[in-house]
């Protein structure tokens, strides 16, 4: 008979299974890993108020909104959730950026702080002429440990803002890790690195990916400072910069370190945030199980 009505075997014993239950077609029905409405709609007005009212950021990624909800304990929600939530509600393309190629492979990660320090030029195009934003960067943490906005770029303005980032860390003895701009390959500034016996590593020529770190750090703040602000004066310029760094190194979620801030890799309590975070996860978890089992049960 089965063959005759052209119906399979697995769907007439489906058909038996449900014999005397209600009909539900096209029916969802609840799983206990499911979001609640009332986290979906966190989700929403939480992405659509941080596009609203945040100044610095126009492409933040919805992983990093997954963990800044996160640490805010707006939600508890992993990043896959966090996705289908703003595409559903057609807010995923605020973030959507270009396509970016993979890095060259053969680097060795350093593994703690202060092992090695980035430094590199800016130019920062202002009222029809040039500032220089001269910055030293951990190689470990993403941190910036000490910049300057300068009028010049002469090797004796890089010693200085290396000098400085040294007076704020006198006991740490890195490697000084740069591009080949005539200011780090003049006699002058191997001269300053041989008395304060720093050991200085020059990136491959024509191949600024070496010090891609930096370089990325670069193109946040054009992008996410620079080309948003106004700035009236130097004095202006150097508040305004200074602020996005502050917001950078405290407060900004980095993607290249489990989306914490580089704070937390400088100062060393990366696996206690992570843990806080998956115990969050953890505990909403349980909560979605309860819920959609009391719907179940109602």
């Amino acid at each position: 008979m089965i063959k005759m009505t052209g119906i399979s075997r697995v769907k007439y014993y489906n058909w038996r299974k449900r014999l005397g239950m209600e009909n539900s077609h096209n029916g969802s029905v609840p799983k206990a890993h499911w979001l609640t409405p009332e986290e979906r709609q966190a989700i929403i007005d939480y992405a659509r108020n941080y596009i609203s009212s945040n100044s610095y950021y126009l492409k933040d990624g919805y992983r990093r909104i997954a963990y800044m909800g996160l640490d805010e304990n707006v939600f508890a929600v992993s990043p896959t959730s966090v996705y289908r939530v703003l595409s559903k509600a057609g807010l995923l393309n605020k973030w959507r950026g270009k396509h970016r190629s993979s890095k060259g492979s053969g680097y060795r990660q350093p593994d703690g702080p202060h092992r090695e320090w980035h430094t590199d030029i800016k130019y920062i195009n202002f009222i029809g002429t040039f500032l220089f934003f001269i910055s030293v960067m951990d190689g470990y943490s993403r941190y910036i440990l000490h910049h300057e906005l300068r009028l010049s770029m002469s090797e004796f303005d890089v010693e200085i803002t290396l000098e400085r980032a040294r007076e704020k860390y006198p006991d740490k003895n890195p490697k000084i890790i740069s591009d080949n701009g005539s200011q780090y390959i003049s006699k002058d500034f191997q001269q300053y690195l041989k008395e304060v016996g720093l050991q200085h590593i020059r990136t491959s020529p024509a191949y600024p990916q070496s010090n891609g770190k930096i370089e990325r750090f670069h193109r946040s703040l054009e992008e996410e400072c620079i080309r948003t602000k106004s700035m009236i004066n130097l004095e202006d310029a150097k508040r305004v910069i200074a602020g996005y760094v502050n917001h950078y190194n405290n407060h900004r979620l980095h993607s290249a370190l489990f989306y914490l801030r580089p704070v937390d890799f400088l100062t060393g309590n990366v696996d206690e945030l992570l843990k806080i975070r998956q115990i969050k996860l953890d505990k909403a978890t349980e909560f979605r199980i309860l819920y959609w089992s009391n719907k179940q049960i109602a």
